[in-house]
């Protein structure tokens, strides 16, 4: 039992992503296939909004329980929120570029040709802000925070 401990305790956040990866996917590929496909709106505009959507639920689970970032200044809290939402832009321009490739180009145009587009899409997108995430945003917090309690 105390390896499978170490185990979890090893990969934790590796886990909680991919945990929290899973609802934040949920919420985009949701909201666009009811936009798109439900509500009959453009496939790029139902993407953004998507986009806009997950990207709040990734935002807070991200920093609260995958990489539990702590900032104790306004400035920090608008210094992070801005880099994840910079980062998660650029994998927004990815978004866009798939969905026109598989959509637009390659005529995958019915709802359930939109939904396997859209689950590719997802999967590339979520390695790319995992790696974003994990190296880039959250990780320059957490040595703000380091800094911070050594001077206690």
């Amino acid at each position: 039992m105390s390896k499978l401990v170490d185990l979890f305790n090893k990969y934790r956040s590796i886990i909680a992503y991919l945990f929290w990866g899973v609802v934040t996917t949920v919420v985009n590929i949701g909201v666009f296939q009811f936009l798109s496909s439900g509500a009959h709106w453009n496939y790029q505009l139902a993407n953004v909004i998507a986009w806009f959507l997950s990207v709040l639920v990734a935002y807070f689970t991200n920093k609260v329980w995958v990489f539990g970032s702590h900032y104790s200044t306004v400035k920090a809290f608008l210094k992070e929120f801005f880099w994840f939402y910079f980062y998660r832009g650029l994998t927004l321009i990815m978004d866009v570029i798939i969905m026109y490739v598989g959509i637009s180009l390659l005529k995958f145009d019915s709802p359930i040709q939109q939904l396997v587009v859209k689950i590719i899409d997802n999967v590339v997108v979520v390695i790319t802000n995992y790696i974003f995430s994990k190296w880039l945003i959250f990780h320059d917090n957490r040595d703000i925070v380091d800094r911070s309690a050594d001077k206690k």
